[in-house]
């Protein structure tokens, strides 16, 4: 893996360089210090699209979307709901959580144990806490808005002594902990429990803090991870934005007018990997906060370049080294137009980079996780996705950003998170040569 070289004293700092020549990593003083190597033993998604990475894979190999007319809102009439696409998970109306658990039962942690359940995940958990026991073991989660669903719920069906009804009466599920303590419990995970909230870089952001945490050597490895679900918070909140399209979300395309939503969880292992053999790793992760506006980019991209600069400094990696990059791609106008340039600043045409929320839709604290999962995809399996819906890119977009899959081998992939407020994080992973 080559190292970056360090940065002169003489540069200015990153916030001042918000564009660099064009394909020129520009290293971070961080570099100095790298992070343990991690593995990543396991990682899983449940999206639109299906449970579990073959059904993530199998369709972003097909082209097939997961995006549906708005059908959430169980008794609410079609006059009632938003007119928009979503990207809804199938089952979650029937799939209760076991009785051992059912104080934490609500749609957001029913989803949680619906993503837990595949592609061996708990079984590669109860590996690691046999390994290093429980408390060696982080739980450390994103999401944007928790349950709060069956808060919402709750409300609609105060009792006539204005309080919550017997079934919703549970105060776990009425706050944002309530997915960090439930994944804690259904897998008897006993160390540091951490829920990371901010907006749609939550489950982007838990690598970061789950690095920290190992390489401070609090723990031995960590369950990171996101969930986040439908609920009229989310979709009315972010309509009232203007965000909203009425038609599926086309990330990067000329005419793009707003996003689609979706719902998803997914989960990753990692663990210290001091003998380099792991056939996937985290190497290098970068994050930033503009606090540009409360929920609009900076127009020059200062906080996208420096995630993405501390990311591939991090890892100790060229920017012509990445074979995909995973972008936010909310399909927004001044969301993918602001990213396009920043990329287009820093990449050369080489790298392949798209959007996948045409496939999912934007499923806000559960996208860095999702997103991360199609990123580990691409470098196990060769198959780099393009966009879907979009037909016809926005000017803003350099060679970069492509419309139509792609299939070789990559030995390092890449993924943007970022969210309201300018809270922004760039993953690194890649694979054994």
């Amino acid at each position: 893996m080559p190292c970056c070289a360090q940065a002169r004293a003489s540069e200015p700092p990153l916030y001042s360089r918000p564009f660099p020549e064009k394909g020129v990593l520009v290293p971070s003083s961080q570099s100095s210090h790298p992070p343990p190597v991690l593995a990543v033993r396991a990682y899983t998604a449940t999206t639109a699209l299906g449970r579990g990475r073959a059904a993530q894979a199998l369709a972003l190999r097909e082209r097939r979307g997961g995006l549906r007319p708005n059908d959430f809102g169980e008794g609410a009439t079609a006059r009632e709901r938003l007119d928009c696409w979503i990207g809804r998970v199938d089952g979650l109306e029937t799939a209760a959580l076991p009785a051992e658990f059912a104080r934490w039962e609500c749609r957001n942690n029913r989803l949680a144990w619906l993503a837990l359940q595949q592609d061996g995940l708990l079984e590669a958990v109860a590996a690691l806490r046999e390994r290093h026991g429980a408390a060696r073991v982080a739980v450390v989660l994103g999401t944007s808005t928790a349950s709060i669903g069956a808060t919402e719920e709750a409300y609609t069906r105060l009792t006539a002594q204005e309080r919550f009804p017997d079934d919703l009466a549970r105060p776990i599920v009425h706050t944002p902990h309530s997915l960090g303590d439930f994944v804690q419990h259904a897998t008897g995970l006993r160390g540091p429990c951490i829920t990371v909230a901010t907006a749609c870089s939550s489950s982007a952001k838990v690598f970061a803090q789950a690095a920290r945490l190992i390489r401070a050597g609090v723990v031995d490895a960590a369950l990171v991870g996101g969930v986040d679900t439908l609920c009229g918070s989310i979709l009315f909140g972010f309509n009232s934005l203007g965000l909203v399209s009425s038609q599926p979300c086309r990330p990067f395309d000329a005419e793009r007018d707003g996003l689609s939503l979706g719902e998803a969880g997914g989960f990753a292992l990692l663990e210290r990997d001091d003998g380099g053999e792991a056939a996937l790793r985290l190497c290098g992760y970068g994050e930033s906060s503009d606090a540009h506006h409360m929920s609009s980019p900076h127009p020059e991209g200062v906080g996208v370049l420096a995630a993405m600069r501390e990311a591939l400094a991090r890892a100790g990696v060229a920017a012509d080294e990445i074979g995909y990059l995973n972008l936010h791609g909310t399909a927004t106008p001044a969301n993918d137009a602001v990213e396009a340039r920043a990329v287009d600043a820093l990449f050369p045409g080489s790298v392949h980079a798209s959007s996948t929320k045409g496939w999912t839709g934007h499923t806000l604290g559960a996208a860095g996780i999702v997103e991360s999962a199609f990123a580990l995809i691409a470098l196990e399996d060769g198959l780099l996705p393009g966009m879907l819906n979009s037909t016809r890119p926005d000017a803003a977009c350099g060679a970069q950003v492509r419309l139509e899959n792609d299939a070789r081998a990559i030995a390092y992939a890449m993924n943007n998170s970022f969210g309201f407020g300018g809270n922004n994080c760039s993953l690194v992973f890649g694979k054994a040569a």
